[in-house]
């Protein structure tokens, strides 16, 4: 798994005031919770982490964040972006023990659709649940979870439990009967009856009108 290393400094105040401060000196405010510690309160680079965060997947990476020569592994948690200009205004990292599984969401990637069985026979595409929860150790984190579509048809419904993980990792807690991936629609209809078949099918007997019975005298 890709490690980040990200340097920071230890606020020694808090408070909006404090905060606002550090955000005018380009830093984002940050906190460092978990593992029965105390809260960690620190301020990163702010160009930095804008830039950081225009990459996909960080929330499946492990953060390694050297507050003051303490060095911590944590995960990135949570974001809050300012609600105008949309930039980050504070952070939200979860101590990690790379030594334990940890609980993540990870991203599904759909391949093949063009070439998937039950897309070529008209079905149509529900991909109702993009991210799949898993228990694993951060170094055995995948950054996305492949779903193949090649062999789906149309009615074919893919549950947590087919898809294919990588060793060490588990599904977490209500995935596997999960509906990600499902391929609604009707098959092609058959080809009609051809008129031969039909004007023969009306010509049977059964099909005939009986004659009227004779008068009796």
């Amino acid at each position: 798994m890709a490690k980040i290393e990200m340097a920071a400094k230890i606020r020694q105040v808090a408070g909006k005031g404090a905060a606002r401060k550090i955000r005018n000196n380009k830093s984002i405010p940050a906190v460092i919770y978990g593992n029965k510690l105390d809260p960690t309160s620190i301020e990163i680079d702010g160009h930095f982490f804008g830039e950081l965060i225009k990459n996909t997947g960080l929330r499946t990476k492990l953060f390694v964040i050297d507050a003051d020569g303490k060095k911590e592994n944590a995960m990135l948690m949570d974001i809050q972006y300012h609600p105008v200009k949309d930039t980050p205004m504070h952070a939200d990292f979860k101590r990690v023990d790379i030594k334990m599984p940890v609980n993540v969401n990870v991203p599904i990637v759909l391949l093949n659709a063009m070439t998937s069985k039950g897309l070529k026979a008209g079905g149509t595409l529900n991909f109702a649940v993009r991210q799949v929860a898993l228990v694993a150790k951060v170094d055995d984190i995948p950054e996305v979870i492949e779903v193949d579509l090649t062999n789906l048809n149309v009615t074919d419904v893919l549950h947590g439990k087919d898809l294919a993980l990588p060793k060490g990792v588990e599904l977490g807690l209500r995935q596997a009967d999960l509906a990600f991936v499902t391929i609604t629609g009707k098959m092609k209809d058959e080809p009609a009856a051809t008129p031969a078949a039909t004007t023969a099918a009306a010509a049977t007997p059964a099909a005939a009108a009986k004659p009227a019975a004779p008068a009796k005298k």
